[in-house]
Protein backbone atom coordinates (compact mmCIF):
# COMPACT_ATOMS: atom_id res chain seq x y z
CA UNK A 1 0.00 0.00 0.00
CA UNK A 2 1.72 3.43 -1.13
CA UNK A 3 1.65 6.62 0.74
CA UNK A 4 -0.43 8.22 -1.92
CA UNK A 5 -3.01 5.43 -1.21
CA UNK A 6 -3.14 6.11 2.48
CA UNK A 7 -3.54 9.91 1.94
CA UNK A 8 -6.43 9.29 -0.72
CA UNK A 9 -8.25 6.90 2.53
CA UNK A 10 -7.38 9.93 4.94
CA UNK A 11 -8.94 12.16 2.88
CA UNK A 12 -12.31 10.33 3.01
CA UNK A 13 -12.12 9.53 5.85
CA UNK A 14 -12.39 13.40 7.15
CA UNK A 15 -13.98 15.15 4.07
CA UNK A 16 -16.82 12.06 5.29
CA UNK A 17 -16.66 13.27 8.65
CA UNK A 18 -16.78 17.43 8.22
CA UNK A 19 -19.71 16.48 5.38
CA UNK A 20 -21.52 14.49 7.87
CA UNK A 21 -21.41 17.22 10.25
CA UNK A 22 -22.67 19.94 7.82
CA UNK A 23 -25.15 17.58 6.64
CA UNK A 24 -25.97 17.78 10.13
CA UNK A 25 -26.07 21.66 10.55
CA UNK A 26 -28.11 21.82 7.27
CA UNK A 27 -30.55 19.59 8.22
CA UNK A 28 -31.31 20.98 11.81
CA UNK A 29 -31.63 24.15 10.53
CA UNK A 30 -34.20 23.36 7.75
CA UNK A 31 -35.92 20.77 10.36
CA UNK A 32 -34.98 17.75 8.24
CA UNK A 33 -36.03 15.57 11.11
CA UNK A 34 -37.00 11.48 11.97
CA UNK A 35 -39.78 12.13 13.64
CA UNK A 36 -40.21 9.28 16.33
CA UNK A 37 -43.31 6.92 15.61
CA UNK A 38 -45.26 3.81 16.74
CA UNK A 39 -42.75 1.92 14.53
CA UNK A 40 -39.37 3.64 15.56
CA UNK A 41 -37.03 1.88 17.58
CA UNK A 42 -35.68 6.12 18.54
CA UNK A 43 -37.54 8.22 21.29
CA UNK A 44 -35.88 11.68 20.12
CA UNK A 45 -36.08 13.72 16.65
CA UNK A 46 -33.00 13.54 15.18
CA UNK A 47 -31.67 14.87 11.56
CA UNK A 48 -31.62 12.60 8.72
CA UNK A 49 -29.00 12.19 5.56
CA UNK A 50 -26.10 11.81 6.56
CA UNK A 51 -25.24 9.09 4.50
CA UNK A 52 -25.23 11.33 1.39
CA UNK A 53 -21.55 12.69 2.89
CA UNK A 54 -20.27 8.99 3.14
CA UNK A 55 -21.74 8.66 -0.60
CA UNK A 56 -20.06 11.53 -1.74
CA UNK A 57 -16.20 10.77 0.02
CA UNK A 58 -17.03 7.42 -2.03
CA UNK A 59 -17.88 8.93 -5.48
CA UNK A 60 -14.81 11.26 -5.05
CA UNK A 61 -12.49 8.42 -3.89
CA UNK A 62 -13.47 6.81 -7.15
CA UNK A 63 -13.09 9.85 -8.97
CA UNK A 64 -9.43 9.96 -7.94
CA UNK A 65 -8.96 6.22 -8.77
CA UNK A 66 -10.09 6.65 -12.73
CA UNK A 67 -7.93 9.92 -12.70
CA UNK A 68 -5.09 8.00 -11.42
CA UNK A 69 -6.02 4.84 -14.16
CA UNK A 70 -6.23 2.42 -11.18
CA UNK A 71 -9.37 0.96 -12.13
CA UNK A 72 -11.55 0.52 -15.44
CA UNK A 73 -14.16 2.78 -16.53
CA UNK A 74 -16.82 -0.01 -16.82
CA UNK A 75 -16.38 -0.92 -13.24
CA UNK A 76 -17.26 2.97 -12.38
CA UNK A 77 -20.08 2.99 -14.80
CA UNK A 78 -21.51 -0.96 -13.33
CA UNK A 79 -20.58 0.21 -9.44
CA UNK A 80 -20.71 4.16 -9.31
CA UNK A 81 -23.03 4.76 -12.09
CA UNK A 82 -25.99 2.51 -11.50
CA UNK A 83 -25.30 3.30 -7.41
CA UNK A 84 -26.18 6.60 -8.55
CA UNK A 85 -29.37 5.63 -9.48
CA UNK A 86 -29.88 3.32 -6.45
CA UNK A 87 -28.76 6.48 -3.84
CA UNK A 88 -31.33 8.79 -5.72
CA UNK A 89 -34.33 6.69 -5.10
CA UNK A 90 -33.64 5.95 -1.75
CA UNK A 91 -33.23 10.33 -1.49
CA UNK A 92 -36.56 10.35 -2.87
CA UNK A 93 -38.14 7.80 -0.39
CA UNK A 94 -36.15 9.65 2.22
CA UNK A 95 -37.76 12.72 0.98
CA UNK A 96 -41.31 11.88 -0.23
CA UNK A 97 -42.35 8.49 0.86
CA UNK A 98 -42.02 6.99 -2.76
CA UNK A 99 -44.30 3.64 -3.08
CA UNK A 100 -42.44 0.12 -2.76
CA UNK A 101 -43.85 -0.83 -6.52
CA UNK A 102 -41.84 2.57 -7.56
CA UNK A 103 -38.61 1.27 -5.24
CA UNK A 104 -38.35 -2.30 -6.65
CA UNK A 105 -38.71 -1.11 -10.07
CA UNK A 106 -35.90 1.12 -9.96
CA UNK A 107 -33.90 -1.57 -7.86
CA UNK A 108 -34.19 -4.23 -10.25
CA UNK A 109 -33.39 -2.22 -13.38
CA UNK A 110 -30.24 -0.64 -11.77
CA UNK A 111 -29.36 -4.17 -10.49
CA UNK A 112 -29.79 -5.67 -14.31
CA UNK A 113 -27.68 -2.49 -15.66
CA UNK A 114 -25.12 -3.25 -13.70
CA UNK A 115 -25.04 -6.98 -13.60
CA UNK A 116 -25.16 -6.77 -17.61
CA UNK A 117 -21.58 -4.52 -17.02
CA UNK A 118 -20.01 -7.54 -15.25
CA UNK A 119 -21.03 -10.17 -17.85
CA UNK A 120 -17.60 -11.47 -17.84
CA UNK A 121 -17.58 -12.51 -14.49
CA UNK A 122 -20.73 -14.67 -14.37
CA UNK A 123 -18.83 -18.04 -14.98
CA UNK A 124 -16.56 -17.41 -11.71
CA UNK A 125 -19.75 -16.62 -9.83
CA UNK A 126 -21.11 -19.64 -8.83
CA UNK A 127 -18.74 -23.14 -8.20
CA UNK A 128 -20.01 -25.18 -11.53
CA UNK A 129 -21.04 -21.57 -13.15
CA UNK A 130 -20.12 -22.89 -16.25
CA UNK A 131 -22.76 -25.12 -16.90
CA UNK A 132 -25.62 -22.96 -16.21
CA UNK A 133 -27.61 -21.14 -18.31
CA UNK A 134 -27.00 -17.66 -18.80
CA UNK A 135 -30.61 -15.85 -18.14
CA UNK A 136 -30.71 -18.42 -15.24
CA UNK A 137 -27.17 -16.61 -13.38
CA UNK A 138 -27.89 -13.05 -14.74
CA UNK A 139 -31.42 -13.24 -12.91
CA UNK A 140 -30.07 -15.12 -9.83
CA UNK A 141 -27.56 -11.89 -9.73
CA UNK A 142 -30.24 -9.57 -10.04
CA UNK A 143 -32.44 -11.00 -6.90
CA UNK A 144 -29.63 -11.55 -4.84
CA UNK A 145 -28.31 -8.11 -5.76
CA UNK A 146 -31.55 -6.40 -5.32
CA UNK A 147 -32.21 -7.90 -1.62
CA UNK A 148 -28.95 -7.25 -0.48
CA UNK A 149 -29.99 -3.62 -0.92
CA UNK A 150 -32.68 -4.07 0.82
CA UNK A 151 -31.96 -5.66 3.49
CA UNK A 152 -29.66 -3.05 4.59
CA UNK A 153 -31.79 -1.08 4.59
CA UNK A 154 -34.26 -2.86 6.66
CA UNK A 155 -31.32 -3.32 9.20
CA UNK A 156 -30.91 0.45 9.59
CA UNK A 157 -32.99 0.73 11.99
CA UNK A 158 -31.02 1.21 15.29
CA UNK A 159 -27.77 3.92 16.05
CA UNK A 160 -24.58 2.46 14.61
CA UNK A 161 -25.77 -0.69 13.34
CA UNK A 162 -25.40 -0.23 9.80
CA UNK A 163 -22.63 1.55 9.67
CA UNK A 164 -20.69 -0.79 11.84
CA UNK A 165 -21.65 -3.22 9.72
CA UNK A 166 -20.38 -1.80 6.91
CA UNK A 167 -17.00 -1.02 8.04
CA UNK A 168 -16.55 -4.80 9.20
CA UNK A 169 -17.70 -5.96 6.09
CA UNK A 170 -15.52 -3.57 3.99
CA UNK A 171 -12.65 -3.81 6.20
CA UNK A 172 -13.13 -7.39 6.95
CA UNK A 173 -12.65 -8.51 2.94
CA UNK A 174 -10.28 -5.56 2.50
CA UNK A 175 -8.09 -7.83 5.25
CA UNK A 176 -8.13 -10.77 3.11
CA UNK A 177 -7.47 -9.34 0.44
CA UNK A 178 -4.22 -7.43 1.57
CA UNK A 179 -3.40 -11.05 3.16
CA UNK A 180 -3.83 -12.81 -0.34
CA UNK A 181 -1.65 -10.06 -1.80
CA UNK A 182 -3.98 -7.67 -3.89
CA UNK A 183 -3.93 -4.53 -3.12
CA UNK A 184 -5.11 -2.90 -6.38
CA UNK A 185 -8.36 -1.50 -7.27
CA UNK A 186 -10.52 -3.60 -5.24
CA UNK A 187 -8.77 -3.14 -2.24
CA UNK A 188 -8.75 0.51 -2.52
CA UNK A 189 -12.56 0.76 -3.36
CA UNK A 190 -12.91 -1.12 -0.39
CA UNK A 191 -10.60 1.05 2.04
CA UNK A 192 -12.08 4.16 0.30
CA UNK A 193 -15.57 2.83 1.63
CA UNK A 194 -14.05 1.39 5.19
CA UNK A 195 -12.92 5.07 5.54
CA UNK A 196 -15.83 6.96 4.45
CA UNK A 197 -17.96 4.74 6.51
CA UNK A 198 -15.88 5.28 9.45
CA UNK A 199 -16.50 9.21 8.97
CA UNK A 200 -19.96 8.87 9.15
CA UNK A 201 -20.33 6.44 11.70
CA UNK A 202 -18.52 8.96 14.12
CA UNK A 203 -21.27 10.77 14.43
CA UNK A 204 -23.92 7.92 14.17
CA UNK A 205 -22.48 6.00 16.96
CA UNK A 206 -24.71 5.55 19.74
CA UNK A 207 -26.43 7.88 21.36
CA UNK A 208 -26.51 8.91 17.29
CA UNK A 209 -26.15 12.48 16.14
CA UNK A 210 -27.74 11.89 12.56
CA UNK A 211 -29.12 9.35 10.89
CA UNK A 212 -27.87 7.34 7.67
CA UNK A 213 -30.88 7.26 5.75
CA UNK A 214 -32.48 5.02 2.73
CA UNK A 215 -30.65 6.92 0.25
CA UNK A 216 -26.72 5.70 1.38
CA UNK A 217 -28.04 2.51 3.34
CA UNK A 218 -29.63 1.04 -0.36
CA UNK A 219 -26.40 2.03 -1.61
CA UNK A 220 -23.89 0.06 0.92
CA UNK A 221 -26.01 -2.94 -0.09
CA UNK A 222 -25.92 -2.54 -3.26
CA UNK A 223 -21.97 -1.98 -3.80
CA UNK A 224 -21.32 -5.02 -1.37
CA UNK A 225 -23.37 -6.75 -3.99
CA UNK A 226 -21.06 -5.30 -7.11
CA UNK A 227 -17.61 -5.88 -5.21
CA UNK A 228 -18.59 -9.40 -4.17
CA UNK A 229 -19.84 -9.67 -7.79
CA UNK A 230 -16.02 -8.42 -8.52
CA UNK A 231 -13.49 -9.50 -6.19
CA UNK A 232 -14.99 -12.89 -6.59
CA UNK A 233 -14.07 -12.99 -10.26
CA UNK A 234 -10.91 -12.16 -10.08
CA UNK A 235 -9.18 -12.92 -6.41
CA UNK A 236 -8.62 -15.10 -3.78
CA UNK A 237 -12.30 -14.04 -2.53
CA UNK A 238 -14.92 -16.74 -2.89
CA UNK A 239 -18.63 -16.07 -2.97
CA UNK A 240 -18.78 -18.60 0.61
CA UNK A 241 -16.38 -15.72 1.71
CA UNK A 242 -18.69 -12.42 1.10
CA UNK A 243 -21.89 -14.74 2.46
CA UNK A 244 -19.65 -15.35 5.57
CA UNK A 245 -18.80 -11.17 6.07
CA UNK A 246 -22.45 -10.32 5.14
CA UNK A 247 -24.12 -13.12 7.34
CA UNK A 248 -25.03 -11.15 10.05
CA UNK A 249 -27.41 -8.86 8.17
CA UNK A 250 -28.61 -11.81 5.63
CA UNK A 251 -29.62 -14.22 8.59
CA UNK A 252 -31.51 -11.57 10.63
CA UNK A 253 -33.25 -10.05 7.71
CA UNK A 254 -33.98 -13.68 5.46
CA UNK A 255 -35.35 -15.30 9.09
CA UNK A 256 -37.60 -12.37 9.48
CA UNK A 257 -39.13 -12.03 6.39
CA UNK A 258 -39.58 -15.85 6.20
CA UNK A 259 -41.46 -15.90 9.54
CA UNK A 260 -43.71 -12.81 8.60
CA UNK A 261 -44.70 -14.56 5.46
CA UNK A 262 -45.02 -17.74 7.14
CA UNK A 263 -47.29 -15.95 9.50
CA UNK A 264 -49.77 -14.42 6.94
CA UNK A 265 -48.58 -10.77 7.55
CA UNK A 266 -47.95 -8.04 5.75
CA UNK A 267 -44.21 -8.07 5.09
CA UNK A 268 -44.16 -5.34 2.69
CA UNK A 269 -44.89 -3.00 6.11
CA UNK A 270 -42.91 -1.43 7.83
CA UNK A 271 -42.57 -2.96 11.84
CA UNK A 272 -40.36 -3.80 14.46
CA UNK A 273 -39.58 -7.44 14.68
CA UNK A 274 -35.84 -7.97 13.64
CA UNK A 275 -33.75 -9.71 15.83
CA UNK A 276 -31.64 -6.76 15.85
CA UNK A 277 -35.12 -4.23 16.94
CA UNK A 278 -36.50 -6.64 19.86
CA UNK A 279 -32.96 -6.61 21.30
CA UNK A 280 -32.62 -3.28 21.67
CA UNK A 281 -36.05 -2.90 23.15
CA UNK A 282 -34.97 -6.00 25.52
CA UNK A 283 -31.18 -4.83 26.24
CA UNK A 284 -32.36 -0.90 26.59
CA UNK A 285 -29.92 0.19 24.11
CA UNK A 286 -28.78 0.70 21.07
CA UNK A 287 -25.05 0.16 21.44
CA UNK A 288 -25.17 -3.05 23.33
CA UNK A 289 -26.68 -4.30 20.08
CA UNK A 290 -24.53 -2.81 17.51
CA UNK A 291 -21.40 -4.29 19.86
CA UNK A 292 -22.76 -7.26 19.74
CA UNK A 293 -23.26 -7.47 16.36
CA UNK A 294 -19.84 -6.60 15.88
CA UNK A 295 -18.28 -8.86 18.36
CA UNK A 296 -20.30 -11.44 16.18
CA UNK A 297 -18.72 -10.20 13.01
CA UNK A 298 -14.90 -10.17 14.07
CA UNK A 299 -15.10 -13.11 16.79
CA UNK A 300 -16.78 -15.26 14.87
CA UNK A 301 -17.37 -14.60 11.29
CA UNK A 302 -14.32 -13.44 9.94
CA UNK A 303 -12.26 -16.37 11.03
CA UNK A 304 -14.45 -18.81 9.02
CA UNK A 305 -14.21 -15.93 6.20
CA UNK A 306 -10.39 -16.25 6.18
CA UNK A 307 -10.53 -19.75 6.50
CA UNK A 308 -13.16 -19.68 3.27
CA UNK A 309 -10.02 -18.56 1.45
CA UNK A 310 -7.25 -20.63 2.57
CA UNK A 311 -9.76 -23.73 1.76
CA UNK A 312 -12.49 -22.71 -0.38
CA UNK A 313 -13.44 -26.02 -0.48
CA UNK A 314 -14.74 -25.95 3.17
CA UNK A 315 -16.82 -22.68 1.88
CA UNK A 316 -20.44 -24.26 2.12
CA UNK A 317 -20.02 -26.00 5.05
CA UNK A 318 -18.81 -23.38 6.43
CA UNK A 319 -21.71 -21.03 5.19
CA UNK A 320 -24.52 -23.79 6.44
CA UNK A 321 -22.64 -24.03 10.12
CA UNK A 322 -23.02 -20.49 10.43
CA UNK A 323 -25.96 -19.86 8.84
CA UNK A 324 -27.93 -22.22 10.85
CA UNK A 325 -26.76 -21.10 14.37
CA UNK A 326 -27.44 -17.62 13.45
CA UNK A 327 -30.73 -19.03 12.11
CA UNK A 328 -31.26 -20.91 15.78
CA UNK A 329 -30.70 -17.36 17.78
CA UNK A 330 -32.79 -15.20 15.86
CA UNK A 331 -35.46 -17.88 16.49
CA UNK A 332 -34.30 -18.19 20.01
CA UNK A 333 -34.91 -14.04 20.15
CA UNK A 334 -38.13 -14.73 18.29
CA UNK A 335 -37.54 -12.51 14.79
CA UNK A 336 -40.85 -12.08 12.80
CA UNK A 337 -42.89 -12.94 15.63
CA UNK A 338 -42.36 -9.99 18.64
CA UNK A 339 -43.52 -6.21 17.62
CA UNK A 340 -44.50 -4.73 20.51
Amino acid sequence: MSLESLYLYVFSFFFSCGGTWGVRRLALRYSLLDIPNQRSSHSHPTPHGGGLALLLSFYLGTGYLVFSGTIDIPHVLGLSGCGLGIAMVGLGDDLFHLSAAKRFLVHFFCAFLAVTFFISSFTAFLPGGNGMPLIFVRLLLVVGIVWLLNLFNFMDGIDGLAGAEALSVALGAGVLLFCCGETGSYFSLLMILAASVLGFLIWNWPPAKIFMGDACSGFLGFCFGILCLLTISSTGLTLWTWLLLLAAFVVDSTVTLMVRVWRGEKFYQAHRSHAYQILARRMGAHLKVTLCYVAINWLFLFPLACFSVYRPESGLYLVIFSYSLLTILCMVVGAGTTND
